[in-house]
């Protein structure tokens, strides 16, 4: 049983979360400017046209920013720390907040080449996490 918060999936969101179950990493693209983005959303964040396409991505990328959480951000999480939540910037352009799975979190540096690695947290959800190539 997983006990940790799940994400709200809407309408926009939707073919985002269902390519995760696939285990496809998908991104918006805007076809006017040709900028991929992340969180989904109907206008390019970029240029401000609602020209966007979902998009599969790569699913590698390099760590932007990262911190080692050494307390829980909440009872579920206790058993998971210290654990490291990464910005990444994806191959594509995007940027995403992610968690970087790794059993030595001291390992982790700024640059560091990531590959994506599906969390299959509930028959509806799988999350995207990341991991050192």
């Amino acid at each position: 049983m997983y006990d940790k918060p799940l994400p709200v999936i809407d309408g926009e969101s939707r073919p985002y979360w269902d390519a995760l179950k696939q285990h496809r990493l998908t991104l918006k693209r805007c076809t006017d400017c040709g900028k991929h983005h992340f969180y989904p959303r109907a206008l390019c964040p970029h240029c401000h046209s609602d020209a966007v396409e979902w998009v599969d991505a790569r699913g590698t990328g390099t760590i932007y920013s990262y911190t080692i959480a050494r307390r829980p951000a909440g009872p579920a999480f206790k058993a998971d720390t210290p654990y490291v939540v990464a910005v990444i910037d994806l191959d594509e352009g995007a940027r995403m907040m992610t968690n970087i799975v790794t059993d030595d979190v001291e390992a982790v540096r700024i640059g560091q080449r990531v590959t994506v690695q599906y969390d299959d947290v509930t028959e509806e959800v799988t999350l995207p996490k990341f991991r050192l190539l």
